[in-house]
């Protein structure tokens, strides 16, 4: 049986995509597809459900998807075993990020990493939105948010510690809050789906359903709303640790802290045979962000 064959099944299995899984292994889409006919006639049964946009295992692609990788891994022991040589990264890595953590936080590190690997080519996709990893032919997601799907594999990058901020100006004119409670009486700028805000107080979890005259979908457009003096809001400190260092912005509410378990996550599709280029990915900015992250002055 080919090992280029089942190496393609695998990665196909990971990426239900016959051409993102064909260009990690610098096949074509032509040539892919015919690598996955050969390993059908070879075993005599129909692995993948085609259809125009994607594929999918059938059932007996299912069955035979664990030994393929039984199989993989024990070609890969047996080479390091005599010493074979590395895998090196290679092929289009396609990447999602959330907008503003990407540009502020990734952008300025990708020359470095396109410098290590020379082999390399990334296409990324900056959006506040979730993307569905598979659907859209991504090898890495960057989430700050709730993991709801369990079928992802996570690896913790950084902390997402969140503030509660304000303007000096704002403070001035308004006055500043002193507890939960009297943010209902303050103009508060919201980052879409983050209305109620949930405070550890001494007499428990407090929650407050906040109100203002702007919100936005963009982290940075809250923050610089926030910086301009139109509300208080709540900040990531990887996204306002400038500002805060320079005085634009300053925390508040400090003995109320947030209720929240946040950080930065990369997920992907399988941990089973992880491409050489998601390993290096996720291995340098896990590094880039280790601890203590230079955002958080926590």
């Amino acid at each position: 049986m080919n090992i280029e064959h089942l190496k393609l099944f695998v990665r196909l299995a990971a990426t239900n995509n016959i051409s993102s899984a064909g260009q990690e292994l610098g096949l074509s889409p032509a040539v892919s597809s015919s690598h996955i006919n050969k390993l059908e006639e070879r075993l005599g049964v129909r692995l993948l459900h085609r259809t125009t946009r994607k594929v999918s295992l059938t059932e007996e692609g299912e069955a035979f998807l664990p030994h393929a990788v039984e199989v993989l891994s024990s070609v890969e022991a047996a080479r390091a075993s005599v010493g074979a040589g590395e895998v090196f990264p290679r092929g289009v890595l396609r990447v999602t990020a959330p907008a503003s953590f990407g540009g502020m936080h990734m952008m300025p590190a990708v020359k470095d990493f396109l410098t290590r690997y020379p082999d390399l080519t990334i296409d990324f996709r900056f959006s506040d939105a979730i993307v569905d990893l598979v659907e859209g032919g991504f090898d890495i997601a960057i989430r700050n948010s709730d993991l709801k799907d369990s079928t992802l594999i996570a690896r913790k990058l950084a902390p997402d510690n969140r503030i509660i901020c304000a303007s000096p100006e704002y403070l001035e004119k308004f006055g500043e809050p002193k507890t939960p409670q009297e943010l209902e009486n303050h103009n508060c700028i919201n980052l879409m789906g983050l209305e109620n805000w949930v405070f550890e107080t001494p007499k428990g979890q407090v929650t407050i359903k906040t109100k203002g005259r702007f919100r936005s979908d963009n982290g940075e457009a809250v923050r610089d709303a926030c910086v301009d003096g139109l509300g208080i809001t709540i900040n990531s400190q990887w996204i306002a640790y400038k500002h805060l260092e320079s005085g634009e912005l300053v925390e508040i509410l400090k003995d109320f802290p947030l209720v929240s378990d946040t950080a930065i996550w990369a997920v992907y599709p399988s941990s089973q045979l992880l491409a050489p280029k998601v390993r290096v990915f996720i291995d340098y900015f896990s590094e880039l962000y280790s601890s203590p992250v230079y955002w958080d002055k926590t």
